[in-house]
């Protein structure tokens, strides 16, 4: 049995900054134009009390892919990695074959956010690579903004023996304070019990320099009831977070809400979900390589 006691950071990134790769880094971002590495953030873990994380990837390519599972391979303390694929080519089953041979590598993500066609998960080639990521034990990163969470609510009800994971709560407008119509679809989306949440990504959602912790309650509120403590994860979406807050300051909003409003789940939203999403008990057990 995974030991509860591991502190897993279930979502940040690493990379080498070329501006060609990383376009999506635009001007108002200059914190974020740098190298960020695994020796970069070891500080901030040791700060903050976290063991290891898991690391997405940020760029689609199955180069981005191999240079995650290279850090991964070099660094202890990443936990997972969480890569891309091309879920859409006919040769998905060979690509899931190939990967498949990575002990480390968990699931894979597509950024559908980027995607100018709302429904683009429901078309039918990406929908046939959904359908393989079980057979290889892979879950499923859903990276949205609310207005794709109707087609979210259909893929994950169409494949209710996959594993999904919600990024950054589906990405709730809290800036502008907009929840009604997003917690109507969360709740929905949280209905299928084969999909977990984030909490993430919060702060780069708020006022990038205005924000307070309590800015969060709410939505953290409808996450909490919707999904329960059992499909929650902590995630720092660090380096992204920092365009508005520290690594420490995220941990602090996820760590003094469950403190204030589920402390009997601390040890779930801070490591056991997310060992368990990810089955990454091996890693947890220290067999994992």
């Amino acid at each position: 049995m995974a030991p509860i006691s591991m502190n897993i950071d279930s979502h940040q990134h690493f990379w080498v900054f070329e501006h060609a790769r990383h376009d999506w880094i635009d001007e108002h971002m200059g914190v974020l134009k740098h190298d960020f590495l695994p020796e970069d953030l070891a500080s901030e873990f040791d700060a903050t009390k976290i063991d290891a994380s898991v690391a997405v990837q940020a760029d689609q390519s199955e180069r981005e892919t191999l240079f995650l599972l290279d850090l991964a391979k070099r660094s202890t303390r990443i936990a997972g990695v969480v890569g891309w694929v091309d879920l859409a080519s006919p040769r998905i089953d060979e690509r899931l074959e190939f990967f498949s041979g990575y002990k480390k590598l968990r699931g894979f993500r597509h950024i559908v956010q980027s995607e100018p066609d709302d429904d683009f998960m429901l078309r039918a080639e990406f929908m046939r690579g959904i359908s393989r990521l079980q057979e290889f034990g892979f879950t499923y990163d859903i990276l949205i903004y609310p207005r794709q969470l109707p087609a979210a609510i259909e893929l994950v009800e169409r494949f209710p023996r996959q594993r999904f994971v919600v990024d950054h709560l589906a990405k709730p407008e809290i800036k502008l304070k907009n929840i009604e119509a997003w917690t109507a679809q969360i709740r929905s989306i949280a209905g299928n019990t084969n999909v977990y949440c984030k909490l993430s990504g919060l702060v780069t959602e708020a006022d990038w320099h205005r924000w307070t912790p309590l800015d969060f309650d709410p939505y953290l509120d409808v996450v909490f009831e919707s999904f329960g403590v059992d499909r929650l994860m902590f995630g720092s979406d660090w380096p992204v977070c920092l365009l508005a807050a520290s690594y420490g300051q995220v941990k602090y909003i996820v760590e003094n809400y469950v403190d204030r409003k589920a402390p009997a789940a601390k040890d779930k939203v801070f490591g056991a979900n997310a060992i368990r999403f990810y089955d990454l008990e091996a890693f947890a057990n220290g067999l994992a390589a």
